[in-house]
């Protein structure tokens, strides 16, 4: 049995971080990532496309930057409650997934969910880059990162087969095999 060599490596993880105390609610990052996710770019606006929302409570002056995040296909078991400045929000409010029990994050046309690729092709993120009020903060850091190496076809069958009938059985069916030779 041979061992692959496992390569590390470094990738930057790319995270923006969100101080709800400088968000005022302008909604600009809602603009400009909607416009940006718009096809052609910068054709159109319409909040609904944008990859970052303002939950918000206006009486209360109370703003939070949600971005999208993965997909989820079922709705979570999680129903949490969250108490800011005496009001009670639920779990719901401030998730990133896209999930079928609701209806934020999903492409107004098709239904598909969204998710924040970063303004993919761009120094940085639009949202980060016009928040006048440094709400939003782009944050890298390195991670190392085991790479293994490609296994080929032969391998990743051969792997299937053990996971599906254990090594034992691909083992006697081997010297069965070689018994016939």
């Amino acid at each position: 049995m041979t061992v692959d060599k496992i390569d590390e490596k470094k990738k930057i993880i790319k995270t923006i971080k969100i101080d709800v105390d400088k968000c005022n609610g302008c909604r600009a990052c809602e603009v400009i990532c909607s416009a940006f996710h718009a096809a052609p770019k910068y054709s159109s606006n319409n909040p609904a496309r944008s990859r970052i929302r303002i939950i918000r409570d206006p009486l209360r002056d109370i703003y939070v930057p949600v971005y999208a995040g993965e997909y989820t296909v079922a709705e979570c078991a999680g129903r949490d409650k969250y108490t800011i400045d005496g009001k009670e929000y639920d779990e719901c409010s401030f998730c990133r997934a896209s999930c079928p029990s609701r209806d934020e994050f999903k492409e107004p046309d098709s239904g598909l969910p969204l998710k924040c690729d970063m303004c993919e092709g761009e120094e940085e993120p639009l949202c980060v880059k016009w928040c006048l009020h440094d709400a939003l903060i782009l944050e890298e850091r390195e991670e190392e990162m085991e790479e293994e190496v490609e296994q080929e076809d032969l391998e990743i069958g051969l792997e299937s087969l053990a996971d599906k009938y254990g090594m034992d059985k691909i083992m006697d069916a081997v010297v069965r095999m070689n018994e016939k030779d």
